[in-house]
C-alpha cells in the first residue's frame, strides 16, 4: 500500500535556545553604548565648558555633536567594511567569531579609561578613548549581528530579531539601574558643593568596569556556545526552504545582481532608517543633558526614563514578529513610525501648554515616562522588522556586506544628528526644549519615505506551533 503524500505546507522552527545564545553578543553592544550614550555627552559638556571658560551649557553642544559625530564618521566607514570581511573570512572557529572576540577584548580594556582621563580633567584623552571603543565595537558589531540570519531561514528572523533585541535591552536595562545608582549629577554637583574636583571617582568608574567586565562575558558565553562551522552545515535545508518563502515579489538571484525593485526598496528602507534615527539618536544623545540642565533635575530621573522605555521596547520585541507574520513586516513598521511620531507630537504639545514643569524646576516630567514608554513600543515595532527587512534582499553570501548597509544607514544618521541638533542649540532662541519638535519632523520625513516601498507581498507564513516549534533537534 503507498503512503500518502501530505499537501500540509512545509513549516519552518524557530531554535529558541540558540537564538538566545546569538543575543548575547547584542547584550554586550547595548550594554556597552548605554552606558556611553547615557555619560560621555555630559563629560564632554563639562570638559569644552571648563577648557573654554564658559558657563552656559547650550554654547558647547555643538562641539559635543561634532565629537559624537567623529566617533560615528569611522564608524560609517568600518562596518561596511567588517561586514565584507566577516562575510570572506573561514577560520576554525567561523567567520564572525575571529572579528567579535578581537573588537569585544579591545573594547572592554579602553572603556573603563574614558572615565578615569575625564576625572583628570585630560580632554584630549577621553576624546581619543572614545574613538577607540566606537571603532572596535564596530569590529565585532556586525560581525555579531550577522549571526542571527546567518542561522535563522528569512521569514523567522523578525521573532529572532526580537529576541535579540530583547537580550540587547537586558543589558542596557541593566547599564541604565547601574546608572541610578551611580548619579553622574551628584558627582558633578552642579549645585556647587564640591563639585568635579571632589568627585568620587568610583562613582563614574564603576559603570564602565561593570559594562567591560559584562561584554567579556558575553562574548566568552557565544564563543563557546555557538560553533559557526557546524551550525552552517547543519542549517542548509531550511535556509533554503527560507528563501523559498520570501516577502519579495522579485526573488533574489544568487548570481544576479539586485532587480530595479529591490534596489529601490533597499535605498527606501535604508533612507528611512536614517531619519528614524535621526530622531531617536539625536534625542539619546542630549537626554541626559536635557535632565541635568534643562529641568536640573537628578540624572537619574533621565536612567529611569530610559527603563520606562526599555519596558515598551522589550513588548513590542515579543509581538512585533507576530504581528509582522499577520500582516507583513511593511505596515508593522508602519504602525510602529506612527505611534512613535504621535508620541512626539504629544510630548511637544504638553511641552508647550503645561506650565508645572519649567525649566530649572528640578523636576522631571511625570508625563515622560508616558510618552517613552508608548515611543520605546512603537520603535522597537520598527527595530525588530527593519533589519530582516533588509538582509531578506540578499543571500547567505552577503549578509556580513547588507548589514554593514543597514548600520552605515543607521550611523550616518548618528554622525550628523548630534552635529545638526547641537547647532540648533547655538541659536540663542532655542534652548534644549527643542527636542520633542526636532524629532517630530525627522520621524514624519521617515515615515512618508517608508510609506513609498512597494516592492513586498502579504504572504502567510508556515510556522510551527506550540510544543511543535520548541524542538530543538
Amino acid at each position: 500500500m503507498e503512503k500518502s503524500v501530505s499537501n500540509e505546507p512545509k513549516k519552518l522552527k524557530l531554535n529558541y535556545k540558540r537564538t538566545i545564545i546569538i543575543g548575547f553578543a547584542f547584550f554586550g553592544i547595548l550594554l556597552l553604548w548605554q552606558v556611553y550614550d547615557s555619560w560621555c555627552p555630559t563629560f564632554l559638556t563639562e570638559l569644552f565648558k571648563e577648557a573654554f571658560s564658559l558657563t552656559n551649557e547650550e554654547e558647547v553642544q555643538y562641539l559635543v555633536g561634532i565629537v559624537m559625530a567623529f566617533d560615528n564618521l569611522a564608524a560609517l566607514i568600518l562596518l561596511p567594511i567588517f561586514g565584507h570581511l566577516s562575510d570572506k573570512t573561514k577560520s576554525p572557529i567561523g567567520k564572525r567569531m575571529p572579528y567579535i572576540l578581537v573588537g569585544t577584548f579591545v573594547c572592554a580594556v579602553a572603556f573603563p579609561f574614558i572615565p578615569l582621563l575625564f576625572h583628570y580633567h585630560n580632554v584630549g584623552g577621553t576624546i581619543a578613548l572614545m574613538a577607540i571603543v566606537v571603532v572596535f565595537s564596530m569590529m565585532y558589531r556586525n560581525p555579531a549581528v550577522s549571526l542571527m540570519p546567518d542561522m535563522t531561514p528569512k521569514p523567522l528572523r523578525s521573532r529572532a530579531n526580537g529576541i535579540i533585541n530583547i537580550m540587547g535591552y537586558i543589558g542596557g536595562a541593566f547599564a541604565t539601574v547601574v546608572g541610578i545608582f551611580f548619579v553622574l549629577s551628584d558627582y558633578l554637583d552642579i549645585n556647587g558643593k564640591g563639585g568635579w574636583a571632589a568627585g568620587n571617582i568610583w562613582v563614574i568608574e564603576i559603570p564602565f568596569l561593570i559594562a567591560s567586565i559584562l561584554m567579556i562575558i558575553s562574548a566568552l558565553v557565544l564563543v563557546f556556545k555557538i560553533n559557526e562551522n557546524k551550525i552552517e552545515e547543519e542549517m542548509k535545508d531550511e535556509l533554503k526552504l527560507g528563501e523559498e518563502m520570501t516577502e519579495l515579489k522579485e526573488q533574489v538571484d544568487d548570481d544576479k545582481p539586485l532587480s530595479r525593485g529591490n534596489k529601490i526598496m533597499l535605498i527606501l528602507i535604508l533612507l528611512a532608517e536614517f531619519f528614524w534615527f535621526m530622531a531617536d539618536n539625536g534625542i539619546a544623545t542630549f537626554m541626559t543633558n536635557y535632565t541635568i540642565y534643562y529641568f536640573g533635575a537628578s540624572s537619574s530621573s533621565s536612567m529611569i526614563n530610559t527603563i520606562v522605555g526599555g519596558v515598551g521596547s522589550v513588548i513590542g520585541f515579543v509581538v512585533g514578529g507576530i504581528i509582522a507574520s499577520k500582516i507583513g513586516r511593511k505596515w508593522t513598521i508602519v504602525f510602529g513610525l506612527s505611534l512613535t511620531l504621535a508620541s512626539y507630537v504629544v510630548w511637544g504639545v504638553l511641552a508647550a501648554t503645561l506650565f508645572t514643569f519649567q525649566p530649572g524646576s528640578g523636576t522631571f516630567p511625570i508625563y515622560l515616562y508616558v510618552i517613552w514608554f508608548i515611543k520605546g513600543f512603537g520603535m522597537s515595532l520598527v527595530h525588530v522588522n527593519s533589519y530582516p527587512m533588509v538582509v531578506e534582499l540578499c543571500n547567505s553570501k552577503k549578509i556580513g556586506k547588507f548589514t554593514g548597509y543597514y548600520y552605515a544607514s543607521s550611523m550616518a544618521a548618528q554622525t550628523v544628528t548630534p552635529i545638526a541638533l547641537g547647532s540648533i542649540l547655538l541659536v540663542p532662541s532655542f534652548d534644549f526644549g527643542i527636542l520633542p519638535y526636532y524629532a517630530i519632523g525627522c520621524v514624519a520625513i521617515s515615515l512618508i519615505v517608508f510609506l513609498l516601498i512597494k516592492n513586498v507581498k502579504s504572504a502567510k507564513i508556515g510556522f510551527k506551533k506550540g510544543l511543535e516549534a520548541l524542538d530543538q533537534d
